[in-house]
Order: structure tokens, then sequence, then C-alpha cells
């Protein structure tokens, strides 16, 4: 597990680590990028505690205290942890190894902690066979004199020069037989070698090697690989190798987002986070965002907007899809971090909900309870004008007000205060109010309580589903109300 020893956790190292607990994973930490805490002094693919002791008391004491916060943070998550020099026992206690990997340095005692704990504790896992290679496709590459080739992980079985291999593909399974095996010169790296591939006739698990073959333009990063072989006849290859890739796509009739990646990997990192947040999904694939894809979003948009978007990760955008996702206005996230794109989604997700909320509650007739002050009666009729203080919640024109005993009084035409006009009336407020329906004295008296008259389904919805966006007087007012209606339909707002 990777962190940033200068940032400390970010949210793709909680997300990261959730993974890892759900799949009761064993783990190790790199505390990277010592070289950028202030004052440090690299010393190029040094040992860290070589690298230690040369720094000044004070850049130790600085990346020190990083590093206990980092252990303070796992503890609150449930883990025991310490610098892998401090371990006693490595099955209770997560070793924290801090490194730099752009100057090398603790990447030795990184690998050492990493294969010791590996070969102490995975001794029985860890053992291979002499039948037919299975590997992952790491990476498709062209190459210059070979064409479109993938870099591998033969974890399984032996791997011969002109082998059938099945491989996964976009679309399916690619039955291809290898031209050439390639590994890179001891130490050198397979992705940007310095000096040129070994040509090898056959190579044993477990290995990194460059996979030359005809047909590998569809090959998907993070699919399987399988030799055909003893044991493996081509049938049972491909009917293996499209199995997982399928595992991992989804297409359904559901409503839910669309998404699109580069790999396997991504497709099911995605698919989880996605889950794990409740976010139902309708397709998810490997490859770039097509037309099909906008005109799938566009189905899944008319039943429920907020699902109806795309999330493509490290993947293209096809200018047909492009122009498709304009017209339709379908919403497309595009992200090269896996956190990011779902945070980027959820963010816009719930700020269009709460828009969406927030119109829909604009539109009810709010609870209201006023006061008929006395000593202002300013007319008695056509239209009545009074004053009235507004005791809980709001009045507004064309607003209905009724009496406790239930008697509709028609609307409020206008309120005024200091003599102006205003749109609303709060609690606290004391302010006239003209009604052309009622006759004062005999429809209304001073000292009467009057209530807004809500909508039956109005108040249903206030209640149920917007009361913490109500204030408590307003919801008393609204209580009283729904009591005052029963008093002649037992059943109202039911």
């Amino acid at each position: 597990l990777v962190i940033d020893v200068i940032r400390g956790f970010e949210n793709q190292t909680y997300e990261s680590i959730e993974i890892l607990k759900s799949r009761r994973t064993p783990f190790i930490v790199a505390a990277n990028k010592i070289d950028l805490i202030p004052g440090w002094r690299s010393i190029p693919d040094a040992l860290f505690l070589e690298s230690y002791r040369a720094q000044d008391p004070y850049v130790r004491e600085d990346l020190d205290n990083r590093l206990y916060n980092i252990m303070g943070t796992l503890s609150r998550l449930g883990f025991r942890s310490n610098r892998f020099d401090k371990v006693k026992d490595f099955t209770k206690t997560i070793a924290i190894v801090p490194v730099s990997a752009k100057t090398g340095e603790g990447v030795g005692e990184l690998l050492a902690v990493l294969i010791g704990l590996t070969q102490q504790y995975l001794r029985d896992r860890l053992t291979t066979t002499s039948g037919p290679a299975r590997g992952t496709v790491l990476e498709v590459r062209e190459e210059v004199g070979l064409g479109t080739t993938i870099n591998a992980v033969i974890y399984d079985g032996i791997l011969r020069r002109e082998d059938t291999i099945v491989v996964g593909g976009r679309e399916k399974p690619i039955v291809t037989s290898i031209r050439a095996i390639l590994m890179p010169q001891p130490l050198d790296e397979i992705r940007d070698p310095r000096k040129r591939f070994i040509d090898v006739e056959e190579v044993s698990a477990a290995a990194g090697v460059k996979i030359a073959a005809p047909d590998l333009e569809d090959a998907v990063a993070g699919a399987p690989i399988i030799a055909v072989g003893e044991g493996m006849p081509l049938e049972k290859a491909v009917e293996e190798v499209s199995q997982e890739v399928e595992r991992l796509r989804i297409s359904t009739d559901k409503v839910g987002v669309i998404l699109k990646t580069d790999t396997l990997g991504s497709l099911e990192a995605l698919t989880e986070g996605l889950r794990a947040r409740g976010i139902p999904i309708r397709l998810a694939d490997i490859g770039d965002v097509s037309k099909r894809d906008v005109m799938e979003a566009v189905v899944v948009g008319q039943e429920e907007p907020l699902y109806g978007v795309i999330l493509a990760f490290n993947v293209r955008v096809l200018p047909d899809a492009e122009e498709e996702a304009r017209a339709h206005r379908v919403r497309i996230f595009r992200n090269n971090i896996i956190y990011n794109l779902m945070d980027d989604y959820i963010r816009w997700m719930e700020e269009e909900r709460e828009r969406r909320e927030r119109n829909v509650f604009d539109r009810l007739v709010k609870p209201g309870k006023v006061e008929v002050l006395r000593g202002f009666i300013f007319r008695r009729a056509k239209p009545a004008i009074f004053g009235v203080r507004v005791l809980a919640g709001v009045i507004a024109p064309n607003r209905e007000l009724i009496r406790e005993d239930g008697k509709n009084l028609g609307r409020i035409s206008q309120i005024q205060e200091a003599g102006k006009p205003i749109s609303l009336a709060e609690a606290g407020k004391e302010v006239a109010i003209s009604m052309p329906k009622p006759i004062v004295g005999r429809h209304i008296r001073e000292g009467d309580i009057l209530y807004v008259d809500i909508p039956e389904e109005h108040a249903k919805m206030l209640r149920d589903r917007f009361a913490h966006r109500l204030s408590e007087d307003s919801l008393q007012a609204l209580q009283e109300l729904i009591e005052i209606k029963r008093r002649s339909n037992p059943i109202w707002a039911i």
C-alpha cells in the first residue's frame, strides 16, 4: 500500500484499505516521497537506514512525526503498525518502509521485506507446475519491428515459442501463436528497456515477458493468458478466458450508469467502488466510449437523469459519440484516477439531487400560522385589510387561510410591511394583509388564530419527505393544521 508521506492518507488510501480488508489481504506500507521532506539530502539507491542516519536531527524528527501520523491513522482503522526495522512480529504488526521511488532510497529494504514475508508465509501457496503456461496481460504495446505486443507475467507453467495461446480480448478471446518470447536484460525495465531484449525459446514461471504474436491489437490489459497444451485443449482454454473476462463485464436492462475503462483491473475496481456506494450499473465494459454507449445513457436518463451518465476511465470518447452526447446532453465524466472519477460523479449527483429536491420543495405550499392583531383593523371588507403577527412558518400572497374550526377564508391578495408590498412574511414579523373574501367581525375577529391552508398532497410531502427542511415551529404549525383537517376527514394526509 503506497502512502504519500508528505500528504498522508487520502481518499484513495482509505478505499484501498477497505478493499484489502474485504479480501483479507496481508499488506505492507511503502511511505513514499521521503526525498520531499524539507532538508532531506538524498543518497541515490541507498538503503533507507543508511540515508536516515545521514540526515540532520530535525529532518529525522520530521520524518518520524509523519510516520507516527500514518501509524495513528492505521490504528484508528484497526491496524497495529511500526517502522519495518522496529517490528518484532510481522504477523501482528504492519511494516512501514520509508522509500523514495524517485531516488531509489529504501527500495532495497521494501523488496527485502516484501520478498521475505512472501517466502515465509506464502511458501505452500507459491507452487508452480510444468504444464501449459498461465499468465496475466500487464500492458498492450506497439513495438517497432514487432507490431503489437503484450507485456505479461507468467505465474504458472512453461511458455514456449510457437505455443498456441488464448488471450482475453475486447470482443472475444484471441487465439494466436507466439512468434517470439522476449525478456529484458537482468535488472532492466521491461516497459522501457535500456538494452535490447533477449530472445528466448521458453520461459518458466514466474517471469515477466514480452510476447510477440499476430492479432494482439484487441488484447486487454488485466486479461488472462492460457497456453494450449497437454491437459489444456483449445476449447477449454477459450472457455476459461471467456468466463474470466465476462465475469467482470456487466450488461443489463436496469437503470444505472454506463462504465467504460481501459483494463479489466480498473473495471473491477470501479465496479466494486460504485456498488459499495449503492450506485447501480447498467453497462460495464472495456474500450472507448462509442455512440452505442451514449444511446444506452439516453435510455437510462429518460427514467432517472442522475444515472443517465457515462464514466470513462483512461479511454477515448469516439468523435461520433462526442457529437451524440452533446446532442442529447449526456454527461461524460473523464478522469485517469479511479477515486477522483467516482468522486467527481458522486459530487455532481449529490448537487443535482439537492437541486431537484430544492425545486420540488420550493413549489410546495409551506406551513404558516398567524394571529390577527387587536386594534389593527384597517378595512372590514372588499377587501378586508388587517394586521397580523406571523407566529410560525411563512405566509405569502395567493396563499389561502383557514380558521381553527377549519372554515376557509379565501386567499391573501397582498402583504405589506411599512406601507410597501412584500413577497412573504416569516415568523416574528407583524404585517398588514388584504383578503377579498372574508368580512372582519363576521368571519374574522381580533385575536383569531389562522393557518395557511395546505393541499393534502403537499402536507404529506412536507411531513414525510421534507421535514428536515422545516423549522420546528413550521413543523408544529403543520401538525396543528393536520389535526384541524382530521376533525372533518379522519384520514386526511394519512
